[in-house]
């Protein structure tokens, strides 16, 4: 795989950058931003989100929960569908287990790096809609980053144009027009595994898996 690489290559404007942070999207966006943590000189640590949605139309997102205890609600959606501060907390509630879940079985009990001030890099193994990495966009502005890069091997272009103004950088390999699917611009798109997260994260935190 090729892409991490790459992607590490047009970042290289931020190497050696005094507390770069490079931020992995479990589970697909930890092996690409395990080797662009490891060519910039970065540390690395995940970003792990967990969409709310709205009761009875759960495709529909009221707010996402991320690393760190960080909850983020869209108060035009809960007003305009009149959804309770009780219901927000069942949904809530329910995601929280399964964030807690997953933050156990790959970071065990390391705590959430501090993220104030740094340069944090958003990394993903591509984007189509966009949806989680806007959700982790807002989720970590709540806990004052200096600068939040973007940075994917591959992106429609109405994805990447909607990212742009929520970011001071947004930094895609490809951003072919006719995209259909993540996976249609790897040769091989096989999924990531939990033991692999936590071996890749292991090996960056300098323990052994």
């Amino acid at each position: 795989m090729t892409w991490p690489w790459q992607l590490a290559k047009a970042l290289a404007h931020h190497a050696g950058e005094k507390g770069l942070l490079v931020l992995a999207l479990p589970r697909g966006g930890v092996p690409v931003g395990y080797e662009v943590a490891k060519a910039l000189g970065a540390d690395l640590d995940i970003l792990l989100v967990r969409k709310l949605g709205t009761p009875g139309q759960p495709e529909l997102a009221m707010g996402a929960i991320a690393s760190g205890g960080i909850e983020v609600i869209n108060p035009r959606i809960v007003q305009a569908l009149g959804i309770s501060e009780r219901q927000i907390q069942e949904v809530a509630r329910e995601e929280y287990a399964e964030l807690q879940r997953r933050e156990a079985a790959y970071r065990g009990d390391r705590p959430f790096p501090e993220i104030a001030g740094r340069t944090v890099i958003l990394v993903d193994d591509g984007l189509a809609t966009g949806a989680s990495m806007k959700a982790a966009i807002q989720a970590l502005k709540t806990l004052e980053p200096g600068k939040i890069v973007v940075a994917v091997p591959v992106a429609p272009p109405d994805t990447l144009s909607s990212l742009e103004s929520e970011v001071d950088e947004v930094v895609a390999l490809m951003a072919p027009p006719a995209f259909a699917a993540v996976g249609q611009w790897y040769i091989d798109f096989g999924q990531t595994s939990d033991s692999e997260v936590r071996e890749l994260l292991q090996k960056a935190w300098g323990k052994s898996a």
